[in-house]
């Protein structure tokens, strides 16, 4: 039995997906850990680029079954959709490789209308989510009055719960709310009859899964959002072994670019953004917002591995730094002249600190056709090197580009 995890170590975006369709035709099972629709990755496979957001990209694989774990807030629509856009460019079978845990919290349209207006709300403390009810959901889940799939095929008391929450967002918001419930009990009468085929146990799923051995990758979802996408987090949602983890992989992307708001001390707004986002093709795949970026802050990479404690990296877009001149890392935050040893829990101390840089001198080669670790230029192994010894862990996989093939694997 294998068990190998693979997790975003940044911001989110950092090329999840692409790692998760190299190693998914080993699996056995592919399964998503944690977040909602609000994700999103292109994996381009065969010359035909598909697009993730809610389903396992293990849906590529035609031997591989997928699962939405438990963790995971679960939007009907979005879940059809996009079966029905794979089918459209021509993967076979996926209906019958997808399963759904029936501890899943749903995500109603209720939740999508309530995190615009909480985002009103905040003003310009908006967090700049994507505005698709992921918060709200798991903010119910915590407050143990969301609804969980197994509950929506008790129609009886679904609409109850659904009343309830109504009633309850109706008294915060008033008129501002625009939602017409009945218009979902309707449209829930057919996901009930729709997705009870693929609503299953899945703890139980899970744990014969890893009695039979079976190989299984953990897609985790992008460090920033309101589910836990932590190790921890990934072990509870997907009821695993944690004494039989294999493999824990960062995903760690060679420059740093977040969505929404927040804070991002090694952002830049001018010209080094611009030609990182413009080269990377830095838009959200879930929102096709422009991503904002900056330099590699390995402060952020280095936390999330002493949390996550990674066993090896996955460096992705590397080829998007081949033109650059100069090339800065982040390697430490100063909070009024002294060295902060860690990441900033307190939010205005992380806004008052400054950052402290390394500067690298770009290898301005194309690295896009290299396919082993000599390939590369000796100034881009050298990033790559002190990336890896800065964190403390073992730079495995570095991506070169787009397509399935662009991966370089070290021993």
């Amino acid at each position: 039995m294998t068990i190998t995890v693979v997790m975003g170590s940044q911001f989110g975006d950092e090329g999840k997906g692409k790692l998760t369709d190299v190693l998914a035709p080993k699996a056995q099972l592919c399964a998503r850990a944690a977040g909602g629709n609000n994700a999103g990755h292109k994996i381009v496979a065969n010359g035909v680029s598909y697009s993730f957001h809610l389903l396992p990209s293990g849906l590529i694989n035609p031997l591989c079954i997928n699962l939405i774990g438990a963790d995971v807030v679960f939007y009907a629509p979005s879940f059809f959709k996009e079966l029905q856009e794979l089918e459209d460019k021509g993967l076979k079978g996926v209906r019958d490789k997808i399963l759904v845990s029936d501890r899943c919290h749903i995500v109603l349209d209720l939740h999508v209308a309530v995190d615009g207006l909480e985002e009103v709300e905040l003003g310009a403390r908006q967090i700049g989510t994507t505005r698709r009810g992921i918060g709200p959901t798991y903010s119910c889940k915590h407050a143990r009055n969301g609804i969980r799939l197994a509950e929506m095929f008790n129609p009886e008391l679904f609409e109850r719960k659904l009343r309830q929450l109504e009633q309850g967002y109706r008294k915060r918001f008033g008129d501002l709310l625009v939602y017409d419930m009945d218009d979902e009990l309707k449209r829930f009468e057919t996901y009930r009859a729709d997705l009870a085929k693929y609503a299953v146990d899945s703890t139980s799923l899970m744990y014969q899964a890893q009695q039979d051995n079976k190989s299984i990758l953990v897609e985790g979802a992008n460090f920033v959002t309101s589910s836990s996408t932590t190790i921890a987090g990934i072990i509870n949602g997907l009821s695993l072994n944690p004494r039989a983890l294999t493999e824990v992989i960062g995903v760690v992307k060679a420059y740093t670019t977040r969505v929404g708001a927040g804070a991002f001390k090694t952002e830049d707004t001018g010209e080094v953004g611009t030609k990182l986002q413009e080269i990377g093709h830095e838009w959200g795949t879930s929102t096709g917002r422009r991503r904002r970026c900056g330099w590699l802050d390995l402060v952020i990479v280095r936390y999330s591995n002493s949390v996550n404690y990674y066993d090896s990296i996955n460096l992705t877009k590397l080829d998007v730094l081949d033109t650059f001149e100069t090339i800065k890392v982040a390697v430490a935050y100063k909070l009024d002249g002294e060295e902060l040893s860690l990441y900033p829990a307190d939010l205005d101390a992380l806004e008052r600190a400054e950052v402290v840089y390394k500067e690298f001198p770009g290898w301005q080669k194309p690295t896009t056709d290299c396919r082993t670790w000599y390939d590369l230029p000796q100034k881009a192994r050298n990033y790559v090197e002190f990336i890896e010894k800065f964190v403390g862990v073992k730079i495995k996989w570095i991506g070169t580009g787009p397509d399935r093939e662009a991966m370089i694997t070290r021993a």
